[in-house]
């Protein structure tokens, strides 16, 4: 493997561990409930955990889940110590996942196409349209041959 392609390679190992560290803090509602009180403007660990049922010590476990996966930092502003929303983990994971939508919508607007409309032939189906309609010529024949 050429340094070019290592270099490469362990791009997409990072980034991919930055979408796998983003998704897993993601997963849990309370870390979400977070993210969404952050979304508002930045506000302390005890601010954030009031309307959560649980520990102080639960809610800085999650709040080190969510610094160490990018998606809050904290900081120190005398003895206020503000989390803050960072976006970029999000917008990566948004990229991904548009990604897999943009896919899923065309796919969809093909069949519901096709549905409207059978005859309509399918992109990479190499085709099928043609078959479905050779299918057919194919059983008219067999009748024919039946009536004969």
């Amino acid at each position: 493997m050429t340094e070019d392609a290592a270099t490469g390679r362990r791009a997409a190992d990072d980034e991919s561990a930055r979408l796998d560290r983003t998704f897993a803090a993601l997963a849990h509602p309370a870390r979400r409930a977070i993210l969404a009180r952050l979304a508002r403007g930045p506000a302390s660990a005890t601010e954030l955990g009031a309307p959560l049922a649980m520990s102080q010590p639960a809610v800085s476990r999650h709040l080190r889940v969510l610094e160490e996966a990018g998606l809050i930092a904290r900081g120190r502003d005398a003895q206020w110590r503000p989390c803050e929303l960072r976006t970029e983990p999000l917008q990566a994971a948004d990229a991904w996942v548009s990604a897999f939508r943009r896919t899923w919508e065309q796919r969809l607007d093909r069949l519901g196409a096709y549905l409207t409309d059978p005859g309509t032939p399918r992109r990479g189906a190499s085709g099928a349209g043609q078959h479905q309609h050779d299918n057919q010529q194919h059983d008219d024949q067999q009748k024919e041959q039946c009536d004969d």
